[in-house]
């Protein structure tokens, strides 16, 4: 069986935002979730975190992670983070635990720092034109399949020197669904 550790990646990806950058609230949250796993599969042909995000209104929104922090938090995630007051407007993330770099590979590391940098004193409202780019991946979402609809990450290959060939992403995709057929994933 294969092992993937998203779970653990997700949860110490929110702790390691929650503590490295200001104004933490669940919609930054999100966003900065959507650039590291964006901004990694670009570089490798997978994401850190094995989201599925949707293009809704506001930006791109992993939809489960959105249900689970405003609804139910599981176990894992109730032991990791504070719930969100919805009696608040700003929704402040807070870890209760600290932040666990195991389940990470360097390049993923590099990429929550970055993010973190990038973002640190950033507020959400300011996230949303980032995320908002014309021909980036949200809106080329919303343009061709309409609201709501499941983001795909090889939207986020392009020209870029830092982006994977296209070819190379996509045979790297493929290769990694085949072997989660195969032999399962966790």
């Amino acid at each position: 069986m294969i092992i993937t550790h998203h779970r653990e990646k997700l949860i110490n990806a929110i702790i390691y935002f929650a503590n490295h950058t200001n104004y933490c609230g669940k919609t930054k949250l999100l966003k900065l979730l959507y650039f590291l796993d964006f901004t990694h599969f670009k570089q490798t042909g997978r994401s850190v975190t094995g989201l599925d995000y949707f293009a809704w209104d506001m930006g791109p929104v992993p939809k489960d992670l959105f249900e689970e922090l405003t609804d139910n938090m599981k176990p894992d995630m109730k032991d990791s983070v504070h719930d969100l007051s919805k009696e608040e407007e700003f929704q402040q993330v807070r870890s209760k635990r600290k932040f666990n770099n195991q389940y990470f590979s360097k390049r993923e590391m590099k990429c929550l720092e970055d993010i973190s940098f990038i973002f640190k004193d950033a507020k959400a409202d300011a996230m949303v034109e980032s995320s908002h780019l014309k021909n980036e991946p949200w809106d080329k979402t919303l343009k061709e399949k309409g609201r709501f609809q499941k983001i795909d990450y090889m939207l986020a290959i392009d020209s870029d020197i830092a982006s994977l060939p296209h070819d190379e992403a996509k045979e790297r995709l493929q290769e990694r669904r085949e072997m989660y057929s195969i032999f399962g994933a966790s």
